[in-house]
């Protein structure tokens, strides 16, 4: 913890950044926008199922296109980057608030919220981090990636305050306006020592993009490290998104298990800042062997126990590895592929990670429909997360690289 302070002491600037920009990311984030899904059913009188699809299809586009825009961290200024997403994140929720006129709009809003919120805000931070830090990647990016629980801890209560107040319309002109008061700072704050003169005179052309991203598919550190992000964002989604089903199934007190999910905040904080502790002592390639091992365990009590501190324990094991996951997938891409077009590479990933948010509400909430018990589809993510373990273990045989793709 000495080490994380003094850090912080000489670092606090260019860490403070990586901390904003996952914290603005909350606007694109599911536990944001399904607190306007009430208002948004009762105004377009559409049912859950059918918000459900739009928010998929939005995720889905999204994170398509976050491919073709993300490789920009690593060829264009930071600055630059960072001011035009900002720009259409608060076009996302503008559209939003405009989208009472036509359903299209709110396709768009949810496209633009995906994609310039969860997915580019979440990229940049994490890439720009992990480039910028070499020894101090591990303590960058769990400060860099306290900006997501904050932002669960803030935002829901100021959000729903507006909605209650004022509907939904005036809450995100009102994330809007936060956002451009933060685009007015960044106008006049310089971040030209994130940028690497010999990155920025690079503009390459289409063709080299796909060859790039073509060679990152076809080599088999891909399919070692992917499996793994994909897994925790469609276990995590699946449930999340429907947690309140479970818990009226299992017949637990629904404001008991909102009172435990303090208990997965304060979690994932506290392990947010030990993982990055720990990626700088035993790195990032070591812990991401075993770093989704918590949630697996949880799982099962979660399953099995009538009792609904069943909920608890799982919770708590699932802040653990979300905690540990915000500092160690995004290091362990710049020590198995270095860091020079780590903007591209790292698209690809937080693509298999917005696509597996998309598809998990699809899938369980079709085999809920289909009547498949609770304990059954919690085995099945239980299955996913320890097939995804086991295949992570293949790690070990990947040499560490410190310069290039």
């Amino acid at each position: 913890m000495k080490n994380l302070l003094l850090f912080l002491k000489n670092h606090f600037k260019s860490a403070s950044f990586g901390w904003v920009l996952t914290f603005l990311s909350s606007f694109g984030q599911t536990f944001l926008i399904s607190l306007y899904v009430p208002e948004v059913l009762k105004t377009f009188r559409i049912s859950e199922g059918t918000f459900g699809s739009i928010y998929a299809l939005g995720t889905v586009i999204a994170s398509v296109i976050l491919i073709t825009v993300g490789h920009t961290i690593d060829h264009k200024p930071v600055k630059k980057v960072v001011f035009f997403n900002i720009i259409g994140l608060i076009l996302s929720c503008l559209l939003l608030s405009f989208s009472p006129y036509h359903i299209s709009l709110l396709i768009l809003a949810m496209i633009g919220l995906r994609l310039t919120g969860q997915g580019m805000m979440s990229h940049i931070s994490q890439t720009v981090m992990s480039r910028y830090f070499g020894e101090n990647r591990g303590k960058a990016l769990s400060i860099a990636s306290l900006g997501f629980p904050m932002g669960e801890a803030i935002f829901p209560i100021i959000i729903t305050s507006i909605i209650l107040a004022y509907g939904f319309e005036v809450a995100a002109q009102a994330s809007a306006g936060m956002l451009l008061i933060y685009l007015g700072f960044l106008w006049f704050k310089g971040l030209s020592y994130f940028d690497r003169k010999e990155q920025v005179s690079k503009r390459p052309s289409f063709k080299v993009l796909a060859k790039d991203f073509g060679g990152i598919l076809k080599d088999k550190r891909f399919m070692i490290l992917m499996p793994s992000t994909f897994a925790l964002a469609f276990t995590s989604t699946a449930i999340f998104f429907y947690q309140y089903v479970f818990v009226e199934e299992k017949g637990w007190s629904v404001s008991l298990y909102a009172a435990f999910f303090t208990g997965y905040a304060a979690t994932r904080f506290v392990m947010s800042i030990v993982g990055g502790l720990w990626v700088d002592r035993f790195t990032a390639k070591r812990l991401y062997r075993y770093f989704l091992i918590p949630q697996a365990v949880g799982l099962l009590p979660f399953a099995f126990m009538d009792s609904i501190a069943g909920a608890l324990i799982f919770l708590i094991l699932t802040g653990v590895t979300t905690g540990l996951a915000g500092t160690v997938k995004s290091a362990v891409l710049a020590e198995v592929y270095g860091t020079e077009k780590l903007g591209a590479v790292n698209s690809l990933f937080s693509m298999s990670m917005i696509l597996s948010t998309a598809l998990a509400p699809l899938l369980i909430g079709y085999l809920i429909d289909q009547g498949v018990a609770f304990t059954y589809l919690i085995l099945v993510l239980f299955g996913v997360v320890v097939l995804a373990t086991l295949n992570a273990q293949r790690l070990r045989k990947i040499p560490k690289k410190t310069v290039s793709v």
